[in-house]
């Protein structure tokens, strides 16, 4: 039998290169921001042309003296406060060029800023009235508005019985989870803390910092704490120190990545 012809084979093509993963978007960026403020008769050097992400769920502590400029990064994150240079991004939006009614829009469903010093309950509200008061411009009825309240007051853990007591008789720390609660039902996808109200005890502190990760776990929340003390940031995904206008990551977590003119004094996972 004659030996079989080969068959011609045309030219060996490499397979297709499989496609880079792309990188997610961060939810909160800052690129080479600088800002600085006058303080009597100093100026306080808040960022130095800093830039930091943090990705949609993420969480991060930011770690700082007193007068660092903690409070004026959350105020920049959420766009109450502008910088003196570089952009600032919420969810791809360019946050230091949005008009006063796109600014409300990002407060009322994006960004939510807790702070003790914006406690403002009317005398004689009541707790569940406090809550639900956001969800007025949602359109939904008061039956469903007190329904959602009432399910944020129990997951910040405050009961039922007492969403009817009035929000002028709390204290600081009563105070700092109606705060929480009234901010969840906004369902943000960015929240700001800056410094943890004081509890009766540190035990009462650290099940309120507890309840903070928690709750943004659960909801997909991303998360960003500021505080003097490391104690509220324990259990974030990344830390961070401000000082001197300057970010130094001391902690790096999932989700969080600070770039630029820093120095990592530790890279160990959180």
């Amino acid at each position: 039998m004659p030996p079989a012809t080969p068959r011609r084979m045309g030219p060996v093509r490499p397979p297709p290169p499989a496609p880079f993963a792309q990188p997610a978007s961060a939810l909160l960026s800052f690129e080479n921001v600088s800002k600085r403020y006058p303080d009597g008769g100093r100026e306080i050097v808040v960022l130095k042309g800093e830039s930091f992400e943090l990705q949609a769920g993420a969480s991060a502590g930011i770690h700082g003296a007193r007068h660092s400029g903690k409070s004026t990064l959350l105020r920049l994150a959420a766009a109450i406060e502008s910088p003196d240079a570089g952009t600032i991004r919420v969810a791809g939006r360019d946050v230091t060029r949005i008009s006063p009614a796109e600014h409300a829009e990002l407060l009322r469903g994006t960004v939510a800023l807790l702070t003790a010093a914006d406690w403002a309950a009317s005398a004689g509200e009541t707790l569940l009235d406090h809550v639900a008061m956001p969800l007025g411009s949602k359109g939904l009825t008061p039956r469903e508005a007190k329904r959602e309240a009432l399910l944020a007051l129990d997951a910040v853990g405050v009961a039922a019985l007492a969403a009817e007591e009035s929000a002028g008789s709390l204290s600081l720390g009563e105070r700092a989870r109606v705060m929480l609660a009234r901010a969840l039902v906004r369902e943000p996808r960015l929240l700001l803390v800056d410094e943890p109200a004081p509890m009766p005890s540190l035990e009462d502190h650290d099940r309120f910092c507890a309840t903070l990760r928690r709750v943004a776990r659960e909801r997909g929340i991303a998360l960003l704490i500021a505080s003097e003390s490391l104690g509220p940031l324990q259990g974030l995904g990344a830390q961070m120190k401000l000082s001197g206008g300057e970010l130094l990551c001391t902690s790096e977590g999932s989700g969080t990545l600070v770039r630029g003119p820093w120095r990592a004094a530790a890279s160990e996972s959180a």
